[in-house]
């Protein structure tokens, strides 16, 4: 958030240098001087007949402006332009006058000389105060929270160890970043925080190094915190894990609320171990994500974590968005599963296993370069636009709960959208690509891809069931045959005859033989196996069947 500062000083060797002091304020504006009175309300008025948010954050009043007198002035802005902070700078700060200052409607007083610090405190100050007046009046930042307390909070926890928490915080801040948001990352996992692996950052600040201050100025924040050329600022963790315990309760709330004063947006990586300063994170987030994966013990880890903030009283199972990171459509365990077992609310967009894709940006370092086209980018991504910290980017997948649309559903949409006579012709009404109405990632094809595998066995297997049947049938055809001709043989007819009759062309003739032993009239029937094609080609072995009948000469 920009801060606009209008100064108001009459002699020119001041004003420079309260003007070269606030070029120096890290998020600062310095506007035009106004050299006396007149000229600042006039300029003020100016600005409001357009839009409140046109008004300066604050305005700097010398004690030696005039014609009015200082307080007389500070009384008439703060009556006529509420949205507007004012803060008095004196050469005799005194307690009476600190006094005055604050009944005639001023926001903050500075001594002279001004020091970096102490401008930078009081601008800070008097731009919250003001933003969050413009917040009720309608016109305020959106990035304003409900207490005006700045930028929004966001914290990631993990259910446990591995879930992909610090992946899940580096590619938000990312994707804010990229949206043009002024983001910070904050590495909360005091112990064994990699967020500087990560974005292979090597920086000799770390968060335990504001621990101990009491009052967070603006150029001691700028000091600890690393701006990234991927665009977020970078708060990390201590390099000497024992360091982390100097970062209590009161120090993460001081940390935050410097952080929020200064950017759109905080990110914190909390890490899987809740300790006093992350719980202290997630009670003040706007946004507490629990990051989980779709089995049973993170499962399990996360209902452990909701019912934990409960009891401590940190914050409740509903307020808390559930992201199920390395989710699979044939996973038991679906995000409603882990919305109905942890209480909380499972955020639509769910992120795929992307092992190959991740690995090599995670062991280079450069989470930042990970490939656009990655599942895991663009399910983060979607992800950030679905908590609102980012825009949605074209083509960005939807999550599970948006079903696919057809080409057909698109052009009657687009007909109706037409109206009666609105161009409906073919001259008119361009086709709707299939593929901008296609789900994309996940396991879309993976059905198809193992049918292709298993095709080839499913082929092998019926081809030894065909065969088998024919191997069957020709033992069926064999004793038919022999016992059709041993009784023709019998009777005193044609026994070759009559065993051939009933046998198929594709068997051809086999060797059949026919003959008397004692009282019984005997035919043998030898058929060949067909191979699969029944008169195409055969086995090099026979199936052989004999049968006897009594004679009857």
């Amino acid at each position: 958030m920009t801060i606009r500062i209008l100064p108001a000083v009459g002699d020119p060797d001041a004003a420079r240098a309260i003007c070269g002091l606030l070029g120096q304020l890290p998020g600062v504006e310095p506007l035009r001087v106004a050299e006396d009175a007149t000229r600042l309300l006039d300029t003020l008025a100016g600005l409001a007949a357009a839009s409140v948010a046109d008004l300066p954050e604050v305005v700097l009043v010398h004690e030696r402006l005039g014609p009015l007198p200082a307080l007389e002035l500070i009384r008439e802005v703060a009556l006529r332009f509420p949205a507007t902070g004012v803060v008095l700078v004196t050469a005799t700060p005194s307690p009476a006058l600190y006094a005055a200052a604050m009944d005639a409607g001023a926001r903050g007083l500075a001594g002279l000389p001004l020091s970096y610090e102490e401008l930078g405190t009081r601008v800070q100050a008097a731009a919250h105060w003001a933003a969050g007046v413009r917040r009720h009046l309608g016109s305020g930042p959106e990035t304003l929270t409900e207490d005006g307390a700045g930028g929004s909070l966001v914290a990631v926890v993990g259910a446990k160890g591995g879930v992909g928490t610090t992946v899940t915080a580096v590619q938000l801040a990312l994707a804010a970043s990229a949206a043009g948001r002024s983001v910070a990352l904050v590495d909360l996992d005091l112990q064994s925080g990699d967020v500087a692996s990560y974005l292979d950052v090597q920086f000799r600040r770390s968060i335990a190094d504001l621990a101990g201050i009491s009052d967070i100025s603006p150029r001691v924040l700028q000091d600890a915190v690393f701006p990234h050329p991927a665009g977020p600022g970078l708060l990390l963790a201590p390099a000497e894990g024992e360091r982390g315990e100097e970062v209590g309760d009161l120090a993460a709330r001081q940390i935050a609320a410097a952080l929020r004063g200064r950017y759109e947006l905080v990110v914190v990586d909390c890490g899987t171990q809740i300790t006093a300063a992350g719980a202290a994170v997630v009670e003040l987030a706007d946004i507490a994500l629990l990051v989980t994966t779709p089995d049973v013990v993170s499962v399990r880890g996360a209902k452990r974590m909701v019912r934990l903030w409960e009891r401590l009283q940190i914050r409740k199972a509903e307020e808390t968005t559930t992201v199920v990171n390395r989710h699979t459509r044939s996973a038991e365990i679906q995000p409603s599963l882990v919305e109905r077992t942890t209480g909380t609310k499972a955020a639509r967009t769910t992120v795929p296993a992307g092992y190959k894709d991740l690995q090599p940006a995670v062991d280079s370092g450069r989470m930042q370069d990970l490939d656009a086209r990655s599942p895991v980018r663009q399910a983060l991504w979607a992800l950030a636009a679905e908590l609102g910290l980012a825009a949605a980017a074209p083509g960005a997948s939807r999550g599970p709960a948006h079903a696919d649309r057809s080409l057909t559903g698109g052009l009657r949409r687009r007909r109706a959208a037409l109206g009666p006579g609105g161009g409906t012709g073919p001259d008119q009404l361009a086709p709707v690509p299939v593929s901008r109405f296609r789900r994309r990632g996940g396991d879309r094809g993976q059905v198809a891809v193992e049918f292709l595998g298993l095709f080839p066995l499913i082929l092998v297997v019926l081809a030894v069931v065909w065969q088998c049947v024919l191997i069957g049938y020709t033992y069926s055809l064999a004793g038919d045959a022999a016992d059709k001709g041993a009784r023709a043989g019998a009777a005193g007819g044609d026994c070759a005859s009559a065993a051939r009759a009933d046998v198929p062309g594709a068997w051809g003739d086999g060797g059949i033989g026919c003959g008397a032993e004692g009282g019984v009239y005997r035919a043998r029937v030898s058929l060949p196996v067909p191979v699969l094609f029944p008169g195409a080609v055969d086995w090099p072995w026979t199936v052989e069947s004999s049968a006897g009948a009594a004679r009857e000469d």
